[in-house]
């Protein structure tokens, strides 16, 4: 199975307009946050049904030092998962996503009822716990958010789109469900997958 995206080249930097951040004039501030076009190919027999997961790796692990204009936050820091797309029960027979077409803007408190495919679920990602101490921000942020790394960090953040094929039509899940309950979920299910990433980064003294 291969993926590849029209809105970015497979390892380059993605474009600010699918991103949920960027550089303004006083500092920096949320973005178009579209989702990019994402397309697919060489599905294996038997796929049922698709699903999705956007995590960055690279996640700073000492929250403390997130966003401080007094430090940057080391290459070699140790890190961790960041989940910003979930979905399940793509139908077997989509073979695209266009731009935009499922996250266009920034949504405070998170979107209700973010737009996607026919039949597809989308999940929380993981602004949900990031931004649930913000009485202005906080809920339940459903769909697709993008990349919004530390402008302080000085590594540079990839942005992993991983799609799995599935033998089954529809997986159980609650309502309320995470990366990490469709991880669980597909367990013995996987047929094949397949995975293309971006870079991202609002340092300016971070290259690639």
């Amino acid at each position: 199975m291969r993926i590849h995206s029209n809105s970015f080249e497979h390892g380059q930097r993605l474009p600010a307009e699918f991103a949920a951040g960027q550089a303004s004039g006083d500092g920096y501030g949320f973005a178009a946050n579209r989702n990019p076009h994402l397309a697919w190919d060489e599905v294996p027999a038997g796929t049922r049904s698709f699903a999705l997961i956007c995590i960055d790796p690279d996640v700073p692990t000492v929250a403390e030092m997130v966003g401080r204009a007094d430090v940057q936050i080391p290459e070699h820091q140790v890190r961790g998962d960041f989940i910003h797309w979930v979905v399940a029960d793509l139908p077997a027979e989509l073979r695209e996503i266009a731009a935009g077409g499922c996250s266009d803007g920034v949504v405070a408190h998170g979107k209700r009822d973010p737009a996607g495919p026919a039949g597809s679920r989308q999940g929380l990602n993981d602004y949900t716990g990031w931004f649930a101490a913000d009485p202005d921000m906080a809920g339940d942020w459903y769909g697709y958010d993008g990349a919004f790394p530390p402008p302080n960090d000085l590594r540079l953040h990839r942005y992993f789109f991983r799609l799995f094929a599935l033998d089954v039509e529809r997986l159980e899940l609650d309502p309320r469900f995470t990366a990490a309950d469709v991880f669980y979920a597909i367990q013995g299910h996987v047929l094949g997958q397949a995975t293309t990433y971006a870079t991202y980064s609002l340092n300016p003294a971070v290259a690639g």
